[in-house]
């Protein structure tokens, strides 16, 4: 006599993620997430659009020219300027990034309590590899619908250095120049012209 397997009950895959209902939290909210300890190690993530995104790994090169930025700036500022390297700004009410380079008015001490705000930033910099489609789209759009003045992308995938002016409302900025190895890039800070970065100096 012969006997038949059991049928065994079809397994469902797990549904995708997009298609559950994510939850937006506000600076505020991740602010205090932070201050709580609930995130093992919060340096592995920033807030963008609401959302907590894991930061990719640095390769030397990304290390490079973050590093050699920010010591560019450093070596032309003015008095009454900053440049921060990494730290978070707060761009109220959804995103809190850490961009590679924020030049900020006014010296350490006046952000002892407080994370620079849009108001207090003329200038940020990301260098970018693997998410330059991020630093295009989702940071761009937070930076210029909150009146960032200037941005620049340090492109490592491309070799040229992006920078955005001119920012508007909708989330865009009006007006983008590309500069390559060979070039200088201008920098205004404050309204004061300031020496010019050579392109070569902050790429690998």
């Amino acid at each position: 006599m012969s006997t038949m397997a059991p049928t065994q009950p079809a397994v469902s895959s797990p549904s995708p993620l997009a298609s559950l209902t994510l939850h937006r939290i506000t600076v505020d909210e991740y602010d205090r997430i932070i201050a709580a300890g609930a995130l093992e190690d919060p340096s592995r993530v920033e807030l963008i659009d609401g959302y907590m995104v894991d930061k990719m790994a640095k390769n030397p090169e990304h290390s490079f020219s973050a590093t050699a930025t920010h010591q560019a700036f450093v070596d032309r500022l003015p008095a009454g300027w900053l440049a921060r390297k990494e730290e978070p700004v707060r761009i109220p009410a959804y995103d809190e990034p850490e961009p590679d380079v924020a030049v900020v008015r006014g010296i350490n001490a006046d952000y002892r309590h407080r994370n620079p705000e849009p108001g207090d930033v003329a200038l940020l910099v990301e260098v970018s590899e693997t998410t330059l489609g991020q630093d295009r789209g989702l940071k761009l759009t937070a930076y210029a619908r909150d009146g960032i003045p200037v941005y620049w992308i340090v492109n490592l995938v491309d070799r040229q250095v992006e920078v955005y002016t001119r920012p508007v409302k909708a989330g865009r900025y009006r007006s983008r120049r590309d500069f390559k190895p060979g070039q200088q890039i201008p920098v205004a800070i404050g309204g004061q012209q300031l020496r010019p970065i050579a392109v070569d100096d902050i790429l690998p």
